[in-house]
């Protein structure tokens, strides 16, 4: 029994086929390369999220630091302010003939913020 042209054609096609669709596998599977390449674009993405939140928080505590800066200001310009009033108030009492009362004691915590006045 001899096989006939059909059949071996057949066969020959069904071995091409085979063979084709091992080959095709085989190329669409991912080489280490491109594994390692997919993974550095995930992390290089995740990072570039994790800067941008960053590059927030930095934007709003520079906020925070400007406006804590402005009430610091505004802070010692009443300090001086109260200093410069009771200076004004304890000469306008000396003009008076009278005694001015006699100071309370300056806290050590405050001594160092108020070194430029001579109490």
């Amino acid at each position: 029994m001899t096989p006939d042209v059909n059949t071996i054609a057949s066969i020959l096609g069904t071995v091409a086929t085979g063979g084709l669709a091992a080959w095709a596998a085989r190329s669409a599977k991912r080489t280490k390369p491109q594994e390692r390449r997919d993974d550095f674009t995930t992390v290089k993405v995740a990072l570039n999220e994790r800067i941008d939140d960053l590059k927030e928080d930095i934007v709003s505590q520079q906020a925070q630091i400007t406006g804590q800066q402005e009430q610091i200001t505004g802070q010692g310009a009443a300090i001086s302010w109260l200093v410069v009033d009771r200076r004004s108030l304890v000469h306008t009492i000396r003009t008076a003939g009278l005694k001015p009362p006699i100071p309370r004691p300056i806290p050590d915590r405050a001594r160092p913020y108020l070194d430029s006045i001579d109490v």
